[in-house]
């Protein structure tokens, strides 16, 4: 292994025949893999892995040494993953919670590509070459503060220089040092015994968890670690049958929401160019040319509500010519999405305790409904190590065995709708944004997918559509007389660390002006209906009633207003989608049945969360659920 890339180095400054190369890195992965049947592709798409295929970069015509050594470093890890990783005891040992669950699983590729550096040493400078284009990729050495540091690659870092006594690469940053000392603190003990247990995949993984509790993400697993010590001190003694039906009702109960972790997990990883053995699905690598998609239910989306709606209620558009639907990174550079960011950040530093403080109740009382119960008095299962007592006193009694009950808590999506009209400019946009930002990290933990929406317009008083309308002679009654702006602050499918700078976006000046509601529920709606989770929660975030200037002007003053009311009547009265509203300052309750009107901008995170909290109550309490916070 170490000696294969002699002849490639020779070749690399000039123009050489590449399939040669293709052909000796495929070689050199089913080896490490221990597999001859394992499938190596090359593509201009991001690597990956599905079972036993494999897809790696494709070759330049003119390969680098280091293009090289990173193309055969992908490969050896992802080889390793096949030959050293056991997806079920994987799954069985997985904690809850995405925090938990992304440092589980970067640990866990760490372990196998470590198996691989201590045997071979190519493999290591593979690996090596391949981290330093990773964290290059990402940035890393531009990371200076310890939260915008990711706490997963700095544990995988230090158990990769634990396990093998290899640094981290320059590439790399300050990243590990950023968390060294906390790591270390926690959980120094543990990081030392690794080494003791790479061999054996459910002793790490155990490990790992202890690793996990002790730096206080206990919240992230739920009842995870009762059940993990539960398993330590019974390990001996269950019955081979028991682990048998661990397995069973793991796979099972997994089938969902493992994946939809992973995935996460992967995309994050991988996209913008970060590398990794994460895997990928089989429908990705079977069709390598597709796209991500927003909203994964797209290509089988049901029929909405509004089909033929606008057309029922007598609203009109004049053109859709000039609308956009748009990302924050479209409208907005690198750069300035940083300082905007950075400035979000300033202004709300004494607010970030309270609304910590609130979002960390919302994920108590989530995570609650999340736990794992049990069965008890059962023939097989678990050990159930409470009852030894009786079986002490009355040598008699038989054992007794538990089983894990199935959570009842559903697959969840939510989506923000934050009004980003000029009427929000200053404290409201401010206090919307980071609670929307927080709401969205806390629901992350808790398994809940959370996409964040704004619309606006692109123009005061109607823009182009104006100006065509006016150029065609100013037909009467024109509809809809503005070009609409919706913007994508965060898809639900991305996870927060990478979306978090889009919403300094909101902080940018000249972005608010005026609000159609009606047709931004309208689009959030649609985007909301055809995703795949089985519950689908949509609230709307807002100063006041729509206005347009420019379509008030030569429409009846209540026009947008109207359209407005059809379609909230529409999606809760013909809609899956549980709808709520809060209004900042202005009293949404005579519009929705569920809502809350807040006199204050402050009082906005704390009425979002118990909204939110009130919805993943097993019993909802009756009524139209309205309601109104005071100052």
């Amino acid at each position: 292994m170490a000696g294969r890339g002699d002849n490639s180095k020779a070749k690399a400054g000039g123009g050489v025949d590449t399939e040669p190369l293709r052909r000796a890195i495929t070689g050199c992965v089913r080896s490490i893999a221990g597999d001859p049947q394992v499938e190596v592709a090359f593509a201009n798409d991001r690597p990956g892995i599905a079972g036993e295929r494999i897809r790696l970069p494709d070759i330049s015509k003119r390969p680098t040494a280091h293009e090289l050594a990173v193309t055969r470093g992908l490969g050896d890890s992802m080889a390793l993953r096949i030959a050293c990783h056991d997806q079920k005891v994987h799954a069985s040992m997985a904690p809850q919670g995405a925090d938990a669950r992304a440092i589980f699983d970067a640990v866990e590729q760490a372990r196998v590509e470590s198996l691989g550096s201590l045997r071979m040493p190519g493999v290591a400078s593979n690996i090596q070459s391949m981290n330093t284009e990773k964290y290059a990729k990402a940035n890393f050495s531009t990371i200076s503060r310890q939260e915008d540091a990711p706490i997963g690659e700095a544990v995988a870092m230090l158990v990769r220089e634990k396990l093998t006594g290899q640094k981290a690469p320059d590439s790399a940053g300050k990243v590990l040092d950023l968390w060294r000392p906390f790591i270390e603190d926690k959980a120094g003990a543990d990081l030392d015994n690794l080494a003791t247990v790479i061999e054996d995949q459910q002793a790490f993984s155990r490990v790992i968890r202890h690793m996990l509790s002790a730096m206080e993400m206990a919240e992230d697993m739920g009842d995870d670690k009762e059940q993990s010590e539960d398993e330590q001190s019974t390990d001996e003694e269950q019955p081979r049958s028991g682990e048998q039906d661990q397995e069973s009702s793991e796979d099972e109960a997994g089938q969902d929401s493992a994946p939809a972790e992973e995935s996460e997990a992967s995309q994050e990883q991988l996209d913008d160019g970060e590398m990794d053995g994460a895997e990928i699905s089989e429908e990705e690598m079977s069709d390598e040319g597709d796209d991500d998609s927003e909203t994964p239910g797209e290509m089988r989306r049901p029929a909405t509500p509004f089909d033929d709606f606008n057309e029922k209620v007598d609203y009109k558009i004049f053109t859709q010519e000039f609308d956009e639907e748009i990302t924050a990174e479209e409208l907005c550079d690198e750069a300035e999405l940083d300082r905007l960011r950075a400035f979000l950040d300033k202004q709300l530093a004494h607010l970030q305790g309270a609304v910590g403080r609130l979002a960390n109740r919302l994920q108590r009382r989530l995570m609650a409904q999340q736990n794992r119960s049990w069965d008890f008095d059962l023939e097989e299962g678990y050990l159930d190590p409470a009852r030894l007592t009786r079986l002490i006193i009355d040598p008699m009694q038989p054992l007794s065995f538990k089983k894990e009950k199935d959570t009842k808590f559903r697959d969840t999506v939510v989506t923000l709708v934050i009004d980003n009209s000029g009427s929000m400019r200053g404290r409201p946009i401010t206090v919307a944004a980071s609670c929307a930002d927080i709401l969205a990290r806390t629901l992350e933990r808790c398994g809940v997918k959370v996409e964040i929406l704004g619309f606006t317009t692109k123009a005061w008083k109607g823009g182009q559509s104006r100006e065509k309308w006016l150029a065609g002679g100013k037909p009467p009654a024109p509809g809809r007389l503005n070009d609409l702006r919706h913007i994508i602050y965060k898809s639900a499918d991305a996870p927060w660390r990478r979306s978090r700078r889009n919403l300094g976006l909101m902080m940018r000046e000249g972005l608010l002006k005026e609000n159609i509601d009606g047709e931004a529920l309208m689009w959030a709606h649609n985007r909301l209906i055809g995703r795949r989770e089985q519950r689908k929660i949509l609230m709307m975030i807002s100063d006041g009633a729509p206005v347009d200037d420019s379509t008030l002007s030569v429409n009846p003053g209540n026009y947008l207003e109207r359209h407005l009311r059809a379609v909230i009547e529409q999606i809760e009265t013909r809609s899956p989608v549980e709808l709520l509203a809060i209004g900042i300052g202005h009293d949404v309750t005579r519009y929705y049945r569920r809502a809350v009107t807040i006199v204050d901008a402050d009082e906005l995170a704390g009425a979002m969360t118990e909204q939110l909290a009130s919805l993943f109550e097993e019993k909802p309490s009756g009524g139209t659920g309205r309601a109104r916070l005071r100052a």
